[in-house]
Parts: structure tokens; sequence; C-alpha cells
């Protein structure tokens, strides 16, 4: 990022550097669109599909955890599900995220 012929502050190379990773940024959040995740609850009794961007897709429940006397399990176990493909979209967009170079201070 220094020029070397004066030593000074080489902007140019500085803004390829910062393009050159919001172009891996951009590619990384489009395949993280692309990708699935599932998390479950009671032992599977509640699945929650999520994207790779966190956007809830689909929710089963198997019929053994509907029982009208007792909603408010079914709502912990789904709540549950989520947490769990929650924290997988975590892991994946972490994993799927450029190493920010150097020097750019984050």
């Amino acid at each position: 990022m220094f020029n070397t012929e004066g030593g000074g502050f080489d902007m140019n190379a500085l803004l390829q550097q910062a393009q050159a990773m919001q172009e891996q940024l951009a590619n990384a959040q489009a395949d993280l669109a692309n990708q699935t995740v599932t998390g479950s609850a009671g032992g599977d009794l509640v699945v929650v599909t999520m994207s790779g961007t966190g956007e809830v897709t689909q929710v089963t429940i198997d019929p053994k955890a509907i029982d009208p006397e007792d909603a408010e399990t079914l709502g912990d176990l789904i709540v549950a599900a989520i947490r769990d493909a929650s924290t997988q979209v975590q892991t994946l967009a972490s994993a799927a995220m450029p190493p920010m170079p150097p020097g750019l201070g984050f």
C-alpha cells in the first residue's frame, strides 16, 4: 500500500484491495443463499430448514409433538430448532466469508 518510489501511501492499491474484498464478500453471500441447513429439537420432533442467509424455509412438526393440552412445549421445541439452525447458519457464514486483509483496521 505504500508507494516504493516516494514512500507515500498508494491509494490505488488500497482501492483495488477493497474492490477485490467486496467481490469476495458478494460471492460468499451468493453461495450462502444457495445453501441450506437444518436444526432440530426433541429428537427430530421439530425440524427447521434455513437458507444460508438465515431465512426459515420450512418447519416440519412430527404429529407426536402436537398435544392440545401442552402447546407451550411445542412452542419451546420450535424455538429450540430455530436456534439450532441459526447456530449452523452462523458457522456456515463464518466459514464462507473471505479472510480480511491485514492493515484495513478490521
